[in-house]
């Protein structure tokens, strides 16, 4: 008789379930830390466009001024707020990414225009 045992079968359906247990929450934190890494150049993108509608106006915008749009491999992912202080000596601003969906569990992203990133041991 050729053919494989009812143990034998067993043995390979909890191999391959010992594998994906493994697998799977690997590659979900490679995709969060992928998703994190786009939120950043985002983040830097909108820096300088910050910088140079400061140059061009002498004023920081906010989102509505600004008109950025996120990339959509970000969109479900983060929103964003840009707080900008242009009363301040010198004018300032913060890019707040906060993280939704199954992003939520990596947190949120912050950078302001002293370009101080917020948490550090996420950038």
């Amino acid at each position: 008789h050729a053919g494989f045992t009812l143990t034998e079968l067993m043995i390979v359906v909890v191999i391959i379930s010992i594998l994906a247990t493994i697998a799977v929450p690997s590659y979900r934190e490679a995709v969060r830390r992928s998703d994190r890494r786009a939120a950043q150049s985002a983040m830097m993108e909108i820096a300088n466009r910050e910088r140079q509608a400061f140059v061009a106006n002498r004023a920081f915008q906010d989102e509505a001024e600004l008109a950025f749009t996120l990339p959509t491999e970000l969109e479900g992912k983060y929103t964003y707020t840009i707080t900008v202080d242009n009363d301040a000596s010198p004018p300032t601003f913060i890019i707040d990414f906060d993280s939704i969906g199954a992003q939520a569990a990596d947190g949120d992203l912050s950078l302001d225009s002293a370009g101080v990133k917020d948490p550090p041991e996420k950038w």
